[in-house]
């Protein structure tokens, strides 16, 4: 039996919320609402807000991650989620978390890239 380790989605978009792309604590929020919602396991976070807007955040899961970087003065976002096919398939879940951080931001995504690790 071969293991694939999981499916990796890395995007950018514009958002209509551009007051959510400006300081973390309406993203961090929602990170951990889908952390609790979907039963994953953070081991770790940094969230940071940059001088005069935007903000950068890793979450470490056991499952593996998740990331956001922002550009309030350009209304764009950059997002990651990857988490491990260790003991069951994971990759509805990374779609549905893909696509409601997508929803939170009133997102338009504008690349995506789909990776099978």
């Amino acid at each position: 039996m071969t293991y694939q380790p999981g499916l990796h989605i890395l995007s950018e978009f514009t958002s209509k919320k551009e007051e959510y792309l400006l300081k973390h604590v309406a993203c961090k929020q929602r990170f951990d609402e889908l952390i609790d919602a979907y039963g994953l396991v953070k081991v770790g976070e940094v969230y940071h807000d940059f001088p005069g807007g935007g903000f950068t955040a890793v979450v470490c899961l056991s499952e593996s991650h998740m990331s956001i970087h922002t550009w309030p003065e350009f209304g764009r976002a950059t997002f990651d989620v990857f988490l491990s096919n260790y003991r069951r398939d994971n990759s509805e879940k990374v779609r549905i978390i893909y696509e409601a951080v997508l929803l939170f931001f009133e997102g338009h995504e504008y690349g995506k890239s789909e990776l099978i690790r």
